[in-house]
């Protein structure tokens, strides 16, 4: 099983902490989906043998695309691919975007998922991170949602400056009254070169603060645990059979195709990514071509990655998988490596699976860089 993303590289406005390739005005729209459908005809022999269990629009903003333009790129999927009979096809929308005449008609597509970016129920929040809706369109966009949706995720953000223990929980608790089966929450991160990097040094936002972050986080898990959450990856959480299968199969190494100009692929062995440049990506798909570099992935390289990504979920990293994909020096190295984690109690190893433990689970990501081969031993 094989998944298909399609980057939406369009805004209605830049959120202050966004970094992720985008353009605010659609003067190039129409020329943009021409270049998208031909993008997903170009690269079908690459899934000759595979079959598309997921199809994600991420972005951008996926939901300015109107419910037709969605469904033209989804009717190109199916001509061009063998899709499975009940694929997860996944739009992420904007509340400002979600009218309920708008929620009715995407329910009457093949879209089946909904992956809502909430991020924050208080308007001073949105307001902070420059989010093109209110708090009062996150709302009824849910309680509309919920009416026509069985599978909806909804993005939070926590770590935001200025915002107490009481405020984060009170936005956890929103957010389950509306009996959404899936929750992303990600802790606020300054990248290089956002508006957001630059009101910090100026001094008119105050500076994230990576222990009030972590509070957030173990806040965020125990009130999720209560109402039966799994907390399956780092960033995610969902009830049993609402995993997304998209991500899932992200974490787990399986292949994926990505169409549009940014947009990450990977088949196994090669990584790939093409041009983060509207223009230049409609130009060279017009000429027939892809716009993309491609990397071939080391044996190094390839233990890494799953060290990295097995940290970050419940499935955690196989010592026989290890030693199965990679050999036994590696999982030699990994056990030397782990043991100061495993001693500090971040890190514990179970039927050969090596996993992090509740205290270990924010750090994951520091824990895996220790892990990681950087030379051959």
């Amino acid at each position: 099983m094989a998944g298909i993303y399609i980057h939406i590289p369009f805004c209605k406005q830049a959120c202050y902490y966004c970094d992720f390739h985008f353009s605010t005005s659609l003067k190039k729209k129409e020329g943009m989906l021409d270049a998208l459908i031909s993008e997903i005809k170009l690269r079908k022999e690459e899934f000759k043998d595979e079959s598309v269990a997921t199809i994600y629009f991420g972005g951008g903003t996926p939901s300015v695309l109107s419910t037709k333009e969605i469904n033209r790129l989804i009717t190109a999927v199916y001509e061009n691919y063998n899709v499975v009979s009940t694929p997860e096809i996944t739009l992420e929308a904007n509340p400002d975007d979600l009218s309920e005449e708008r929620i009715i008609e995407i329910a009457n597509s093949k879209v089946n998922r909904l992956s809502i970016g909430i991020q924050s129920f208080f308007e001073e929040d949105l307001k902070l991170m420059n989010r093109a809706h209110n708090a009062k369109e996150a709302k009824k966009s849910l309680s509309i949602a919920t009416r026509h949706f069985k599978n909806i995720s909804i993005d939070l953000i926590y770590g935001i400056p200025e915002m107490t223990n009481e405020r984060w929980l009170e936005n956890v608790n929103t957010a389950l009254s509306f009996g959404v089966p899936h929750i992303s929450s990600y802790a606020l991160t300054v990248e290089p070169k956002t508006a957001l990097e630059k009101f910090i040094q100026k001094g008119v936002i105050a500076n994230v603060n990576d222990e009030v972050a972590q509070e957030h986080f173990h806040i965020l898990i125990a009130a999720l645990a209560k109402e039966d959450f799994v907390h399956y990856e780092l960033s995610n959480f969902g009830k049993e059979g609402f995993f997304s299968q998209n991500n899932s199969a992200y974490w787990q190494g399986k292949k994926y195709i990505g169409i549009g100009p940014s947009a990450h692929s990977f088949n196994g062995t090669e990584r790939s990514w093409n041009i983060a440049n509207n223009i230049k990506y409609i130009k060279v798909i017009g000429e027939g071509k892809l716009p993309n570099e491609v990397e071939v992935l080391s044996t190094k390289d390839r233990y890494n990655e799953y060290v990295m990504t097995g940290l970050r979920t419940v499935w955690g990293v196989s010592l026989d998988k290890i030693e199965q994909d990679f050999g036994k020096l590696y999982v030699e190295y990994l056990q030397n490596q782990s043991k100061k984690h495993i001693e500090e109690e971040l890190l514990y190893l179970e039927d050969r699976v090596l996993k992090t433990t509740k205290k270990g689970k924010f750090l994951s990501d520091g824990i895996a860089s220790d892990l990681f081969m950087l030379n051959l031993v």
